[in-house]
């Protein structure tokens, strides 16, 4: 496969980190690879989170008590409006402590920042993005540190997608679109820096389709996922007029298929909107107890070969963010990761199960998204060599589990082991590093 531009600008990038700064200035922050992928900078005790399957929202995050009554609901995931400007509801219930127990009832979230408008759409009375493209630029950067502030102050981990609500706006102004699309790029790109997956809610036929215009744009960084509003009641995640199945194809899309009516579960009743998902959501910790009789040692890597970062006492709280396999201790391949960045063997830890994966703990993965635009090969192992068993088209998101060392393409010979077993050279991969390995993945 040839090499694509966007790759080449990352490596020409890192070389010129390299020689303004030497090695520590590729450390303190992710190489700022050219539009429409830019890399994640993903920190330490990190993970994303998805969720596929029926989700609602509403204006005001419910009661702890409707949530626990709506457990008999076919939903398991709600948006939030946790931010913006422009965000109707008062939210007396959405707090850190709130967003502790929904989750803790299995439920995923979906953060929705509800900032600055299009210029031309929207209610008269909203804030609005600015028709200066520098202005908008330092709007979209300012939305994501103010959406991450707010995710951070409920207990939403690095890692967690975070969606900006974009509501309709007419699409003939090419200086409002213009707006939009800046404004959406320096979203992407500040979410992106600080290690979160960026999300975009916009209509359908007033608003995604000139996003989904732009997928390939070298001029605009490109949003990990796209949520659409289009009231047709077609629960679908593929079909959608003027985009493309192949455009936002991997665990990328969501559908608010439904506008606002009431439903009953549990006898209590709610006005909401019907969503179907396979997007990334919130990332959360999980507090379990530690079980072993002597300190329980965290490690860097999911295996007792790896060098101990800490311990922790018997009986005390571990907070984890996720699961991954390693070696077997006792009746468990299973290892979890911490939020400090460490790993401790699950057969120690108070998760409901003692031989496999436990729910609701998401497995540890890292979405970056494929900068090819032609897309990228699957293959069974990490070189060329090995059989072609997929496609990632452009775009899409490589959600990555591991990496280890292969056959070189291009500048590097890592290959990052996606969450379906296949590989994928990460020569086409918007991982920070075009050269190297990127932390926090660990290596296969």
């Amino acid at each position: 496969m040839p090499c694509s531009r966007s790759a080449l600008r990352r490596f020409l990038a890192v070389a010129s980190a390299c020689l303004l700064g030497g090695a520590s200035a590729l450390a303190v922050a992710p190489v700022a690879a050219a539009e429409p992928a830019t890399p994640v900078g993903y920190p330490a005790g990190s993970t994303a989170t998805r969720y596929s399957g029926l989700a609602f929202d509403a204006c005001t995050a419910p009661p702890l008590t409707t949530v626990q009554a709506w457990n008999a609901s076919p939903y398991r995931a709600l948006g939030v409006y946790v931010s913006g400007v422009n965000r109707t509801c008062a939210q007396p219930q959405l707090t850190a402590s709130w967003v502790a127990s929904v989750t803790g009832l299995k439920w995923r979230l979906l953060p929705i920042h509800k900032g600055l408008q299009p210029p031309c759409g929207a209610r008269p009375s909203d804030a609005k993005i600015s028709t200066s493209p520098a202005t908008a630029r330092s709007q979209g950067t300012a939305a994501a540190t103010e959406a991450i502030a707010a995710a951070k102050a409920l207990g939403m981990l690095p890692g967690s997608a975070l969606y900006n609500d974009i509501e309709h706006y007419t699409q003939t102004d090419a200086i409002c679109r213009t707006a939009v699309l800046t404004y959406v790029s320096a979203w992407t790109k500040e979410l992106h820096r600080l290690g979160y997956v960026s999300g975009v809610y916009m209509n359908l036929n007033l608003g995604a389709r000139q996003l989904a215009d732009s997928y390939t744009s070298t001029a605009y960084a490109r949003p990990d996922a796209l949520w659409i509003a289009r009231y047709d009641s077609v629960d679908s995640l593929k079909g959608w007029a003027n985009i493309a199945d192949s455009k936002w194809a991997v665990h990328q899309r969501a559908k608010q298929f439904r506008g606002g009516h009431d439903e009953t579960y549990g006898g209590v009743t709610l006005n909401i909107d019907t969503d179907r998902l396979d997007a990334p959501v919130a990332t959360v910790a999980y507090p379990y107890k530690v079980t072993s009789t002597t300190p329980l040692n965290a490690r860097t890597g999911p295996a007792t070969s790896y060098p101990v970062t800490s311990t922790h006492a018997p009986g005390s709280t571990v907070k984890v963010v996720c699961q991954t396999p390693g070696t077997k201790v006792g009746t468990t391949s299973v290892w979890d990761r911490l939020t400090n960045g460490g790993y401790v063997s699950d057969r120690y830890v108070s998760t409901p199960s003692s031989t496999g994966y436990s729910a609701p703990l998401p497995r540890c993965a890292y979405p970056y998204q494929v900068t090819a635009p032609a897309g990228v090969t699957e293959r069974s192992g990490p070189g060329t060599g090995y059989s072609a068993v997929g496609t990632s088209p452009g775009g899409a998101l490589a959600w990555v589990t591991c990496q280890r060392s292969g056959s070189t393409v291009g500048t590097t010979k890592i290959w990052d082991r996606l969450d379906n077993g296949h590989y994928v050279s990460d020569h086409y991969v918007a991982t920070p590093s075009g050269t190297s390995y990127s932390k926090p993945v660990p290596r296969c």
